[in-house]
């Protein structure tokens, strides 16, 4: 048997945290259905095991001491990491998953990536939740690999059924002073080579692929879309960038669309995979839902 368990117990600890925030013995007796004597017995049996009183009468109120200030606030957090324990437990036993991995394309808005963050944070507060950014084809990647349960990305791997979610626009834009806005004209192929053009990474590496123009030699290869956004807002360099991303600095006048002759616009479509449909648990199915429901309306959102 082990002889280095608590003296004191998670209940004892919430007994006297209810009659500190009751004020009172009779108070967190009625508050808890229980007998006064109970609570009482309980919170002196506390101060006796850990030889330290805790309590001292002010009026008709018992109020902590400084030794019960700095004790009861530790067994606080104890008490709540408990109830969170037993919480999580019970989740288990009714199915939900101890832990859910989305991977999702970068390209897929923000805005509604954070509201289904908060949906399922609201659905499955006990569900670990990994979260892992992609570029390409690292969100199929990702899915052979059997690092995701939920992905979005922008082609469905062989042997997985998707849904299709949203075609993301991407907008050929630079800094409202870039040498390429001096043209007043229509800008071609060629001009666009003489120019640095930031492109985002691939993120898989099983069979990493390029997406859109490039066709400049003078390229800045970035791991993450924020960065390219960095770049162009810096006016160090032109890219395709999500309408959803470079919309309110165009707005703001920050950015120019570029005159392009053609190919100014691209739509990148993103669809919904389950890794395992059949045998998916009820976070998977929770986050399938939100990333369906927020499917609607335009990818600016």
């Amino acid at each position: 048997m082990p002889t280095n368990l608590p003296k004191t117990t998670a209940e004892q600890w919430g007994l006297l945290a209810a009659v500190v925030d009751r004020g009172g013995f009779a108070q967190a007796a009625a508050a808890l259905h229980r007998s006064q004597s109970a609570v009482s017995y309980s919170v002196a049996r506390l101060q006796e095991q850990l030889g330290v009183p805790l309590l001292e009468v002010r009026g008709r109120k018992a109020a902590l001491n400084e030794h019960g200030t700095v004790l009861l606030a530790r067994a606080r957090r104890i008490v709540a990491d408990l109830r969170a324990l037993e919480l999580l437990a019970q989740g288990l036993q009714r199915g939900w998953e101890s832990e859910l991995r989305l991977v999702v394309d970068a390209a897929f808005p923000r805005a509604r990536l954070l509201r289904i963050l908060a949906a399922l944070q609201g659905s499955c507060a006990h569900t670990r939740l990994q979260l892992e950014d992609a570029v390409l084809s690292g969100a199929e990647q990702a899915l052979l690999e059997g690092r995701a349960d939920v992905a979005v990305a922008p082609s469905v791997p062989g042997g997985l059924l998707g849904e299709w979610l949203m075609d993301v626009s991407f907008i050929a834009v630079a800094r409202h002073d870039h040498p390429l806005l001096r043209e007043a004209r229509q800008l071609s192929a060629d001009d666009l080579a003489r120019h640095t053009q930031s492109v985002v990474r691939d993120s898989g590496t099983l069979r990493p692929r390029d997406a859109g123009w490039l066709g400049s030699p003078r390229r800045w290869t970035v791991s993450s879309l924020e960065a390219s956004f960095a770049a162009v807002e810096a006016g160090l360099a032109y890219a395709w960038l999500p309408a959803h991303l470079a919309q309110p600095a165009i707005d703001a006048g920050t950015l120019v669309v570029l005159p392009l002759a053609a190919g100014a616009t691209r739509r990148l479509p993103l669809y919904l995979i389950l890794a395992r449909p059949q045998a998916a648990g009820p976070a998977a199915q929770r986050a399938a839902e939100l990333f369906l429901a927020e499917r609607t309306g335009t990818d600016r959102e």
